[in-house]
């Protein structure tokens, strides 16, 4: 995840007094201690704390929820606390973010024509148990429109050749920056990115695959794990890099199969575990609970 410190890309939503504060930083005494006078300063209540020292690296991570009381709570805003964190981060060498609690990513879904990733994601979006707001849902295929368009968000279709891929790119550079988005999702985008576009999108770009990588590559791997008679199907959830699919972990899961799954019942369990393990690392992102640790994650659940 890319941290920020400043105000280039805000997320709105309507005070609640609530807010997230993550960081990072060397491992060193008084961290906690200058965290938690900083809190006590500003009136506020912790919700909910969790932390790690990561002793190979020597680097701290935490995540606070806490609750601003108190008189004059209701004008508090996270704007207000960031500046007034400034000078601790500064003495500790962090980076952080902190936001309202309550406030939305605003996400960009991309697909192309495997509409399982995304149909579980907008209907986890509808129901309100995902904490995003998706102002478009792109696509080099047309396949996803119908299903967008029934849940009344906008289809942009963005066709994609060798000859077209940087201007199609481009494109996409120019959606995240009309709507100010924060995380993109290839929920089953079968295109490769090119390594200037993942270096623009680091930190805010969540990818999902089958794990049988690097065992079945191509066409058809669940095909091609069925005539090997694998007994495990997985799926990993990891941060888009220009390594293909070798960035940062965020989740990973299994369901077990047997002799008498068939061909098409393996790939529905696949079809199954990529859509979990997608929709948690994006409510693990989207609530700030993911820190990036070099080439690992830090994730609090």
């Amino acid at each position: 995840m890319t941290f920020v410190t400043t105000e280039d890309t805000p997320r709105a939503s309507a005070p609640s007094g609530d807010f997230v504060l993550v960081l990072t930083c060397p491992d060193r005494p008084g961290v906690v201690h200058a965290v938690s006078g900083f809190l006590v300063r500003h009136g506020g209540n912790i919700l909910e704390s969790q932390q790690f020292g990561d002793r190979l690296t020597g680097r701290f991570f935490m995540r606070l929820d806490f609750l601003v009381q108190g008189p004059g709570a209701d004008q508090v805003s996270a704007e207000q606390l960031r500046r007034d964190f400034a000078d601790v981060a500064a003495e500790f060498d962090m980076t952080f973010e902190l936001w309202d609690a309550h406030a939305p990513y605003r996400t960009l879904i991309m697909v192309s024509r495997h509409l399982h990733c995304l149909n579980d994601l907008l209907f986890r979006y509808s129901s309100g148990s995902l904490q995003i707001e998706i102002p478009a849902v792109v696509s080099n295929h047309l396949d996803a429109e119908p299903l967008v368009r029934a849940h009344g968000l906008d289809f942009v279709h963005i066709p994609v050749t060798p000859e077209t891929k940087p201007q199609a790119e481009d494109q996409l550079r120019e959606l995240v920056e009309k709507h100010n988005i924060h995380l993109v999702v290839l929920a089953r985008y079968m295109q490769v990115l090119s390594d200037s576009l993942c270096a623009d999108l680091s930190g805010r770009a969540i990818n999902i695959h089958h794990s049988f990588l690097p065992s079945f590559k191509g066409a058809k791997p669940y095909h091609q794990a069925f005539d090997r008679g694998v007994k495990l199907v997985g799926a990993t959830a990891h941060y888009v890099t220009a390594d293909l699919d070798e960035g940062p972990i965020i989740e990973q899961d299994v369901v077990r199969v047997d002799h008498g799954f068939t061909q098409e019942q393996l790939v529905t369990a696949g079809r199954d575990v990529e859509a979990q393990v997608l929709s948690r690392a994006v409510r693990w992102h989207s609530e700030s609970r993911v820190l990036l640790n070099g080439n690992r994650t830090v994730v609090f659940r």
